[in-house]
């Protein structure tokens, strides 16, 4: 096969920052002159796991993926295999060690080396592992290979300054470096220009972004400045953190029309001596005061969260305290973990582990709460009128169902009747909402309206042009690439230390 014609595959595991990152590498490929592998095409040139190292097992998932790829390594001499992420940051050389058809290892900090590294195995026949301390280049300054022509993630910063006992992020993602102001909003404004009208500000701890610039309301001047981007409909955002969630962001996002007011306001634990075990710098009443300033700003508010069940030294009142903050917050949703070891942080090798049975019985009682509330939540949205941005890969059924699907200003889910006029990923749907699950809505009337966006022209015009090579998307997992949405994995940055 041609050198311009190699192909490849990215897998995906963890955060939104992975995500993001995937789609860095998958731009240099291309740059490199590497076309996607078709989804049932055969064995691909090239593999490339962009790992996690937060996410339970996430090792053995690894190794076992790997595994996997061993026969198709002997039946294709050339193919390649890279692992990077931050499972390759933390284990390095313990990767090649495990699995020596492995070509190349990088990390979270020269992911822009990937295509040299390639080069460099394929010449030397042997494995190249490289593993950078510090950042060397922002990623937002690689080429991109976007997987949605109508909305987009925008890192905003890189790193995390905390020191939760329960994650290892960053030790692997290195300090906080911040984006300058201008270049966040020339890229923003150059993917509204592409056709895009949702934009998400990632970063490990977004609304820390000012501290390595010496703005602590930088991040606030931010959300007020993409309102002034015209041509860009939504911004959202993820994911904060109490401690640096201040007043001056609460009023950006309520005075700032293209601001959605949805929020992941991760809480992690409801007891004061949980959080301070966690090295959590917020109390209970600090985060209830910053749900309650939400609500008074943003009536309308949809807030989601990240809880873990079980952190050691957990008792029966620390694990009532957390069912108290959630029946007061009433979230619109969270994302709710059992507390498992991670290797290399402080908080696997505390006393007071808490054993297993416990641990589920008490998330059980948590998911139960929860779905309760999210149900209530969502059952206040039957007979309103939504504007629904249409997504690509969001409904499982639409196809056996003819419904389409699409997420709500406050990002909720709806699953609305496939209107009589064509309709394309990227425009926008008035429906009436007719019915509330836990997890979803749905609209079974008639649209109200249709609005053809630029950003249905762009998903029209990306879908029509013909592909250079073999077709089919990078291969991602959480969270479903569309409209960027809080993932099921830990959420904020995605690895839970938020």
């Amino acid at each position: 096969m041609g050198e311009s014609l190699r192909t490849y595959k990215v897998v995906t595991h963890g955060c939104q920052m992975n995500v993001h990152d995937s789609e860095r590498l998958a731009g240099l490929l291309e740059d490199a002159g590497y076309v996607k592998a078709e989804q049932d095409g055969g064995d691909p040139d090239l593999v490339v796991f962009n790992t996690c190292a937060v996410r339970e097992n996430a090792d053995n998932k690894l190794y076992g993926n790997l595994g996997h790829l061993a026969p198709a390594k002997t039946r294709h001499k050339d193919m390649q295999i890279a692992v990077g992420g931050c499972l390759a940051q933390k284990d390095r050389d313990t990767i090649v060690r495990r699995a020596p058809w492995v070509d190349v290892v990088f990390g979270t900090h020269n992911i822009g080396h990937l295509p040299a590294l390639l080069e460099r195995a394929r010449v030397e026949q042997q494995a190249q592992v490289e593993i950078l301390e510090s950042l060397e280049t922002f990623p937002s300054t690689l080429p991109t290979r976007r997987e949605s022509a109508y909305a987009a993630w925008v890192a905003i910063s890189v790193g995390c300054n905390n020191t939760c006992t329960f994650c290892i992020v960053p030790a692997l993602r290195g300090k906080e470096e911040d984006r300058r102001p201008g270049d966040v909003l020339a890229e923003v404004e150059a993917l509204v220009g592409e056709g895009v009208i949702e934009v998400t500000l990632l970063g490990q701890n977004v609304n820390a972004y000012g501290s390595d610039l010496g703005d602590r309301e930088a991040f606030s001047k931010l959300l007020r400045a993409c309102g002034g981007i015209e041509g860009l409909e939504r911004v959202r955002f993820t994911s904060p953190h109490p401690r640096d969630f201040t007043d001056d962001v609460i009023a950006a996002m309520a005075e700032t029309p293209n601001v959605m007011h949805q929020l992941h306001m991760p809480l992690q634990s409801g007891s004061d001596s949980v959080l301070r075990a966690m090295k959590r710098s917020y109390r209970q009443e600090r985060f209830l005061g910053i749900i309650k300033k939400v609500r008074e700003a943003m009536p309308d508010a949809a807030i989601s969260t990240d809880i873990i069940v079980g952190f050691p030294g957990e008792t029966d009142e620390d694990f009532e305290q957390t069912l108290h903050v959630v029946r007061e917050a009433r979230f619109t949703n969270a994302f709710t973990f059992q507390y498992s070891k991670r290797p290399g942080t402080p908080a696997a090798e505390m006393a007071d582990q808490v054993p297993k049975a416990v641990v589920q019985e008490r998330y059980e009682r948590l998911i139960a709460l929860q779905e309760e509330i999210s149900w209530d939540e969502n059952k206040k949205q039957v007979g309103r009128r939504l504007e629904i941005l249409v997504a690509e890969g969001e409904g499982k059924k639409d196809d056996r169902t003819d419904r389409l699907s699409g997420r709500a200003p406050d990002n909720r889910l709806v699953h609305f009747s496939r209107p009589a006029e064509p309709v394309r990923p990227g425009d926008v749907v008035t429906v009436e909402i007719t019915y509330a699950a836990p997890h979803h809505l749905l609209a079974e009337g008639p649209a109200l309206a249709v609005r053809r966006t630029r950003a249905g022209d762009a998903w029209e015009k990306r879908n029509a042009a013909p592909a250079p090579g073999p077709t089919g998307g990078v291969m991602l997992g959480l969270p479903t690439i569309g409209a960027p949405t809080p993932s099921p994995a830990p959420a904020g940055g995605g690895c839970g230390c938020d």
